[in-house]
């Protein structure tokens, strides 16, 4: 397939995924196009519908799985979370498509697609023929990673207690050999955005280089 490789970006809850993301859509926006991922949990104080996630109801969302709608779903704290639906430069691009094509409808408009999963849907990416870079966003320690979430104010001690678990995990995970191409660790800002473009740069050329001929 022509255009830019997808990224599959992963990495636990406090990591600072959204934030590198953020910088980075600040300095090259025009070439991304980003998932959002749909969830039955009730939106977080600022959180927006369509840009946050798509806040959907467990029916609606059961019915789409079974569809195969989804490139990848989990279920977390009693809540479905799934990655189908695209944003790019132009704003909201909701495919009814199965994933794998919005992925490459995305790749056709010569956009690099950014894919932010955990790790159960990197494993069901990687049987795909997608072929995207695999970087995974870990937090210095867990110590700092409990710290950064406390300050979030919007976790009870269970659910916080849950996350850590499951970053716990993530984090031995992001260890095994072969499962990324790239992994960050996010103890400075500044220095894991410069990594991140670095490991992106190829890939914004292409997309920066058909768009500016």
């Amino acid at each position: 397939m022509a255009g830019p490789r997808p990224v599959v970006l992963s990495g636990p809850s406090g990591a600072g995924k959204s934030t590198l993301l953020k910088k980075l859509f600040q300095e090259h926006g025009s070439v991304f196009g980003f998932s959002v991922s749909h969830t039955t949990r009730n939106p977080r104080p600022g959180e927006e519908d369509g840009k946050d996630y798509y806040f959907v109801t467990r029916e609606m969302m059961q019915r789409d799985i079974a569809a195969g709608d989804f490139i990848e779903h989990a279920e977390f704290s009693g809540n479905l979370y799934g990655t189908r639906s695209l944003l790019g430069s132009t704003g909201l691009l909701p495919f009814p498509a199965p994933s794998k094509e919005a992925v490459r409808a995305v790749q056709a408009m010569n956009r690099i697609c950014v894919l932010d999963v955990d790790l159960q849907g990197v494993r069901s990416i990687k049987k795909t023929d997608l072929h995207p870079i695999y970087i995974s966003v870990q937090p210095p320690s867990m110590d700092v990673l409990e710290q950064r979430l406390r300050q979030r104010n919007t976790e009870t001690e269970e659910s916080l207690a849950k996350r850590l678990a499951a970053a716990q995990a993530d984090m031995e995970s992001s260890k095994e050999p072969g499962l990324f191409d790239l992994v960050i660790v996010n103890d400075n800002l500044d220095e894991a955005y410069v990594t991140l473009k670095q490991a992106l740069s190829e890939e914004i050329k292409k997309a920066e280089g058909t768009e500016h001929a």
